[in-house]
């Protein structure tokens, strides 16, 4: 008998679902429901550019709508919903909501509908900066070990800034919340009906990298530490239960969830990880091969044996033992915008360029690859949205040197693709300083798929080959192979890959030329990372200009 596991995916602008078959790994039904909320799913606010929220009520609502769909397209392969052994899900994270003494958002009460703070704080919210900065400083201050597992920076994106911010930005919210639940242990609470905030299953990979949550110092750090950052978050560490990996079953499927959702009642829920750690969990990540998961955002995963002597790392979002895959350290680390940089470009930038242009990125792109390396005479740096790892701070904004009077949209566009090539390079390099080894790298996301320019422009700057995962949507294979386990179809998360993960075929190698051009040109892009981003290692940048002056020239000489 064909047992399939139900992966369900909770990224930034809707709700992805998969349905695997555990032996194989074939992907059977799909469906997506779009957040109507806001904007593309998003709830800002105009006099703050920095607030980003999300209705949880679509979280639920998404759950049904989706899982429902999928069950009526196996249904027509003659696939009985009987068969699906187990569900895992993964989220957008850190997103926080604020929620009552029983686990219900404050966003699904009455007096609360209408409050951007009673609602998600989607992992994008960046309102928390001075927050994040206040908790970094006390923390070393304290010379405690607290942030040497999350790069020695904590986050404005991470729950207990946000949790402080709250109390800025609206007491009544703040005083009105019980707990502070991630979305990714929220969504599984809920469809397995264990939701309060004492008893609800918490995940080791949000809490670990968001939560400043480490076993060596016995959980969250100390109440005294709680009592600093501020005495009213003192409550909220005696609610936040032990953290367990993600191969571990936070309920089962409730009857109501189960009949709105077409689904058998009692099927194992896996406790809920964040998307691209369970994207990475999907393209089959292993020891020495990066998985990059690539959106509007990246992150880059990678994993080793807990026998490894890890040295803490700074500049990383966080090294946790079985955040990724239990029992193996997970490293993360990632940059807050790249298919945003190329989005912002076509929409706000280059319209004159693209007018009548049916698909403006495959038009830019297209004209992008008639360029080599360093033809352009542009470099950039990848910050629209801030710094995420090395630096850390999420004030930096871009920056583009080298434009003159014939500069075309399609040389800028290619200056983007490099630049955020040069931030993952960034990221490479610290894993390879500390000993890290990274051999391959394997990519996943919508932008992978599409954009074979980008994956050739990655592998020469990082000088080594590239791959893609075989599925379109590893996020939601990776919550099914969670699914696949808590089922009882594999003993552990390892097997379960061998048998449901896959690479395609085609391999992008680097260039040598090509590889030796950007070499000289990220010589450039650090000194800039360095200078602007307020390093101690900030360079003399008299000379950028005529270097890129004269590696344009050396590079269109060459033709």
């Amino acid at each position: 008998m064909k047992k399939y596991s139900l992966g369900i995916d909770y990224g930034t602008n809707s709700v992805r679902s998969l349905l695997v078959d555990i032996a194989t790994g074939e992907e059977i039904a799909s469906a997506v429901y779009s957040y109507p909320s806001g904007e593309k799913g998003i709830l800002t606010d105009a006099k703050n550019p920095l607030i980003a929220r999300q209705n949880p009520r679509e979280y639920i609502e998404g759950f049904i709508q989706v899982a429902r769909r999928t069950v009526r397209l196996a249904q027509r392969k003659g696939i009985c919903p009987s068969d699906i052994i187990g569900i895992g899900i993964d989220t957008t994270g850190s997103t926080p909501l604020p929620v009552d003494r029983n686990g219900i958002p404050l966003a699904f009460l009455p007096e609360f509908q209408g409050e951007l703070a009673a609602q998600a704080w989607l992992w994008k919210d960046h309102s928390a900066c001075e927050e994040g900065e206040f908790i970094t400083d006390l923390a070393k201050k304290d010379k405690n070990e607290y942030l040497n597992t999350c790069g020695g920076i904590y986050s404005s994106e991470w729950i207990w800034a946000k949790v402080l911010h709250c109390k800025k930005e609206n007491p009544r919210v703040f005083k009105a919340a019980y707990s502070w639940v991630e979305c990714a242990d929220f969504v599984p609470a809920y469809i397995t009906g264990n939701l309060k905030p004492e008893t609800l299953v918490r995940g080791i990979c949000s809490a670990g990298h968001k939560a400043l949550y480490h076993e060596k110092w016995g959980g969250l750090p100390s109440e005294k530490f709680f009592a600093k950052i501020d005495p009213d978050l003192v409550p909220y560490r005696s609610r936040f239960a032990k953290a367990v990996p993600s191969d571990s079953i936070a309920g089962y499927l409730t009857e109501e969830m189960a009949k709105k959702a077409g689904l058998p009642k009692g099927i194992p829920v896996a406790v809920g990880a964040i998307d691209a750690h369970l994207g990475a969990l999907g393209a089959g990540i292993k020891t020495g091969t990066l998985v990059e998961v690539i959106g509007t955002s990246s992150c880059e995963m990678l994993v080793c044996p807990l026998n490894y002597d890890v040295p803490d790392i700074p500049g990383l979002s966080g090294i946790v033992p079985g955040s990724i895959v239990p029992g193996m350290f997970g490293f993360e680390a990632g940059q807050p915008a790249v298919g945003d940089i190329f989005n912002w470009f076509v929409s706000h930038v280059a319209a004159g360029a693209i007018k009548g242009k049916r698909d403006p990125h495959l038009a830019l792109t297209k004209e992008a690859s008639s360029l080599l390396p360093g033809e352009n005479g542009l470099i950039a740096l990848d910050w629209n949205n801030g710094n995420r790892c090395l630096l850390g701070n999420s004030l930096l904004t871009g920056l583009l040197i080298g434009q003159t009077l014939q500069t075309t949209a399609a040389e800028i566009y290619r200056a983007l693709i490099e630049a955020t090539a040069f931030g993952g390079l960034t990221i490479i390099n610290r894993f390879e300083e500390y000993h890290i080894p990274v051999k391959q790298v394997v990519f996943t996301g919508g932008i992978a798929e599409k954009n074979p320019l980008l994956l050739q422009i990655y592998a020469d700057i990082y000088n080594r080959p590239v791959m893609i995962s075989r599925s379109g949507q590893t996020c939601a294979l990776g919550a099914a192979i969670l699914g696949s386990v808590v089922g009882g179809g594999y003993r552990s998360v390892l097997l379960a890959q061998k048998k449901m993960c896959g690479i395609k075929p085609i391999i992008y190698k680097p260039d040598r030329k090509a590889s030796m051009v950007y070499r000289q040109l990220y010589k450039i892009y650090h000194a800039l990372h360095d200078s602007f981003g307020g390093t101690d290692h900030a360079a003399d940048l008299s000379g950028i200009m005529n270097e890129l002056t004269a590696i344009r020239n050396q590079v269109r000489l060459s033709r």
